[in-house]
Formats: C-alpha cells, sequence, structure tokens
C-alpha cells in the first residue's frame, strides 16, 4: 500500500497499515514531501530530522500463506519493486516490529445489536497483541460517527469503552473511516493502522463511497476490517447493507490492507489475534524512484517475490500506487 507524507514526519509516527508510503499529509491535502536518504545496510526507521536531497518511497509488505498464515523468513533479496513497469532497486529493507499508531471504527449501530459482546472480545484480543510504543484511538459509529476516545497507549481504556456500547441507529461507517483519517494526523508513530469491526452496512453517511477512497488513496494509512457478515440476515438488509463486504473489500485492498471475513461469531476474537499479529509482521522495502519528476502524478508500484520454485504459493499485500510530490 503507498503511503505519502513528508519524511519527517513519518519517523515521528508509526507505521500505519500501508504497504508504500511517499511522502505527504495523511487525511487528506498533500504537502509537498520532505526528502531522505537512507544510510546503506540500515536496519531501522531513519532517524528524524535528517538533511535530506532525495525522496524515499518506503512500501510495507505482508506476505501470507494459502491459508492466511504470515511468511516471516523472507530478505531483500526475495523482493522485487516495480514503479510505472520500471524496476527500481531496494536500497532500504526491515522487518522490525515498529510501533503502531491504531484507529479502531467500531460499528455501535442497531444492526450489530446480536454481535456486540462478541465484537467486544474480539477487540479484546487484537489488544493483546500490541506492544510497547503502540498507541490507539476509539470511533464508534452509528447514526454518525463519535471519537469516544482520542490516542492513548492504554488499550485497556478502549476496550472499557467498548463494552459500554449500546447498539442503535443506522449506519455511517463512511463518514466513521474520513473521522478516523483526521484523527490520525495527531499520530506519533510512522505505522499507521485503522481497524474497523463492522458488518460494512452503510445507510447514513453523508460522504459518498468515491470521496472515501480518494481520501485513503492520498494517505499513508492501511486498513483492515473483521467483516462480520451473517449470511442469515441478509433478507432483512437494504440494497446498502447487502453492499457492504464489497465495500470494505474495496477499501482495504486500495490501501494494501485486507478484510478477514467472519461468518461465525465465535471466530471473532480468533480472527482478531490474527489480525494483530498480521500487522505486526510486515516487511518494509524502500527505494530512490528512478523517476525523480514532481510533477504530482499517480504512479502505480508493483511488488513481485522472487523465490524458489519448490516454495508453495503466497500472497502478497501492499498499496499499488501513490501520488508523486508536486512542485
Amino acid at each position: 500500500m503507498v503511503y505519502n507524507l513528508p519524511m519527517a514526519s513519518i519517523f515521528n509516527r508509526p507505521l500505519g497499515v500501508l504497504v508504500l508510503f511517499s511522502f505527504c499529509s495523511i487525511g487528506g491535502a498533500q504537502t509537498p514531501p520532505a526528502r531522505a536518504r537512507v544510510a546503506a545496510g540500515a536496519k531501522a526507521f531513519p532517524e528524524v530530522h535528517l538533511r535530506v536531497d532525495t525522496s524515499l518511497v518506503l512500501v510495507p509488505v505482508q506476505a501470507t500463506s494459502r491459508i492466511g498464515t504470515s511468511i516471516t523468513n523472507l530478505t531483500e533479496q526475495n523482493f522485487r519493486v516495480f514503479e510505472d513497469g520500471v524496476e527500481q532497486k531496494v536500497s532500504y529493507f526491515s522487518k522490525e516490529d515498529a510501533p503502531l499508531s491504531v484507529g479502531l471504527v467500531f460499528d455501535s449501530s442497531g444492526s450489530m445489536t446480536h454481535k456486540i459482546h462478541k465484537s467486544a472480545e474480539a477487540a479484546a484480543a487484537f489488544f493483546r497483541t500490541a506492544n510497547a510504543g503502540d498507541e490507539f484511538f476509539l470511533v464508534e459509529f452509528g447514526e454518525r460517527p463519535k471519537l469516544m476516545m482520542p490516542f492513548t497507549p492504554d488499550s485497556d481504556q478502549i476496550y472499557r469503552k467498548i463494552v459500554q456500547s449500546r447498539p442503535f441507529g443506522r449506519t455511517s461507517l463512511i463518514d466513521a473511516i474520513h473521522l478516523a483519517l483526521v484523527q490520525m494526523k495527531n499520530a506519533r508513530n510512522a505505522r499507521k493502522a485503522i481497524v474497523i469491526l463492522s458488518d460494512g452496512g452503510d445507510n447514513r453517511s453523508r460522504l459518498t463511497r468515491r470521496e472515501i477512497k480518494s481520501a485513503l488513496l492520498e494517505s499513508d494509512i492501511q486498513m483492515y476490517a473483521m467483516g462480520i457478515f451473517d449470511p442469515n440476515d441478509i433478507p432483512k438488509h437494504t440494497p446498502e447493507e447487502e453492499n457492504g463486504p464489497r465495500l470494505l473489500d474495496e477499501l482495504a485492498a486500495q490501501t494494501g490492507g485486507r478484510v478477514y471475513p467472519v461468518d461465525n461469531l465465535n471466530d471473532l476474537e480468533s480472527i482478531g489475534s490474527t489480525l494483530g499479529n498480521a500487522l505486526r509482521n510486515e516487511y518494509l522495502l524502500g527505494y530512490v524512484p528512478l523517476n525523480d519528476s514532481r510533477d504530482g502524478k499517480y504512479r502505480q508500484v508493483k511488488v513481485k517475490l522472487a523465490v524458489s520454485e519448490e516454495t508453495p504459493a503466497l500472497n502478497v499485500s501492499y498499496r499499488h500506487g501513490y501520488y508523486a510530490p508536486a512542485q
């Protein structure tokens, strides 16, 4: 997935759910990216406040088996990166578990009435994967989204807010994602992720599908979701609610994230744990684009795996493009 941020900002904040970093500000308006240089052989995020003269694109990548297990033993030589069809030289590689800034977007609309308890358990399982340096905020949404808890390192505070949720009203999912993007401007870490817990239906938002897709495309944030899709509820759904799974899948794929479908509520807790572990098993690839034009145009990014023929088929998730800085 692709992130556009000022370089200094990247290293002051955790990397989110994303596969690609270019340099821009989160949540909408882009700012001309600062520039950065990566020291040869660096194994951690570059230092803050470096004076730089080259743009660095950082591409977070997640590799999984066909059954979704994270693959953690790949090396720099196993990755090839292309921008607009031209192969780029990987000059930075890391697979360290850097701190995360996570926005939990929790559905408390009326459609979640019979799912709220299990959803809270899934959130608790996700928080149990947290590491020192992580921070979290909570956005709840029903008729409208609300910031229930700003950034805090204390995930227990977030959980206590969640268990007090009382499902009510229609579903403003798209507006809630937008609120989370705005709140993410306050993130301290370079790695940033929005994690949604919802059945995916939207029948209340003022913003459109196209508008939120555009906002996510211009952000440096990966989006993941635990999509609670009960086939038995479909006859009761509006067309917007029936389209919920597709909406979540489109948005997550665009950012290099992923949707974890939940067909059985009893699986929610284990999926919460799986998602948390996946966020902490990403590779970070960096390259200086051969095309150094500051034209503000969209650049397509592709990551390929270079592994032996005997290696079982693997899946890679990443953001497939970013906007170059403009003059």
